[in-house]
């Protein structure tokens, strides 16, 4: 039995981004604050939990089953800064370098890429902590094998969740995440909830009735307003649960038995040479010595 880093890779890099100034760039003029926070991220995770493996999913830009169910999911989004969406390729670049497994696949959410590739490595006997800034894994966590380490904020501040933890932070169990959320709605992903359920409210009816077709089935018992939001409402609720819950069948072209982190010394200290990670080459090594895999990049240059 190993324990595995699931990484959602979009969320990551995305909270990196808007945590770290824009003004992080090498002497050439290159934008790093991304990839360099994406970097630290991910050093800090694996010293703290040494993995067996490592697999980082990510999102892809063509429309998913999501979409073509729902045409205004995720609408609101605004695209991505430039200056991020220039330093996605140099995250992959970093992954590759550090010897890391990546995945992703058109039409589908890294979201449903790591809930199936959660299921195959418990299926193989393992453990597995999902690394993400998304609530939506919340739904995945299940004692003892699967927790899920939440990106609260910037680079460094995470909550480590199990089922006990989730259902204190939420009010419901891991399994009724989804019924909760679809009631509550999800703003960013342009999803509304019910109107005057809010998450205490979402929490109440989920585990009084079990689900939303046993509040459906005691709509009539409920307050005369809630009573009305819930009935004008429920097509909206059973749609967004339909979006919520993650697929666990994703058809992933991925060796689970070969995600070992391996890195590549000398591609490694030519990309920290060129993004100017010097201090990230220390911690880096430090963090692949306490999984087995050291690699000494040397002296790397970096910015003052």
């Amino acid at each position: 039995m190993g324990t595995y880093l699931v990484v959602d890779g979009n969320s990551l890099t995305y909270r990196a981004f808007f945590a770290l100034p824009t003004d992080m760039a090498t002497a050439s003029g290159q934008v790093t604050n991304a990839v360099f926070g994406f970097t630290s991220m991910m050093i800090n995770v694996m010293k703290d939990h040494r993995p067996d493996g490592v697999l980082v999913a990510f999102d892809r830009p063509e429309p998913t089953f999501r979409h073509v169910a729902e045409p205004l999911y995720k609408a609101q989004r605004e695209a991505a800064p430039d200056i991020l969406r220039q330093q996605m390729g140099l995250v992959r670049e970093v992954l590759d370098a550090i010897g890391i497994s990546t995945v992703d696949l058109s039409g589908w959410e890294a979201d449903d890429l790591i809930a199936t590739a959660t299921d195959r490595l418990v299926e193989a006997g393992h453990q597995v902590i999902i690394v993400t800034g998304d609530r939506d894994s919340y739904q995945l966590v299940r004692d003892p094998d699967v927790k899920v380490l939440y990106n609260k904020r910037g680079v460094s501040d995470y909550a480590f969740y199990d089922e006990a933890g989730i259902e204190e932070r939420t009010g419901v169990t891991p399994a009724l995440y989804p019924q909760y959320a679809a009631l509550r709605g999800d703003n960013s992903d342009n999803l509304p909830g019910v109107p005057g359920v809010g998450e205490k409210t979402a929490a109440k009816l989920i585990n009084t009735y079990g689900g939303l077709d046993g509040i459906f089935e005691h709509v009539d018992e409920q307050t005369p307003k809630l009573r009305t939001n819930l009935a004008e409402h429920e097509d909206r609720a059973r749609k967004n649960l339909d979006l919520m819950l993650l697929h666990h069948d994703a058809p992933l072209d991925v060796d689970f038995d070969d995600l070992a982190v391996t890195p590549n010394p000398d591609e490694l200290k030519r990309l920290f040479e060129f993004l100017e990670f010097r201090t990230l080459a220390g911690r880096l090594d430090e963090a692949l010595s306490a999984m087995g895999a050291s690699v000494d990049l040397g002296p790397v240059d970096e910015r003052a």
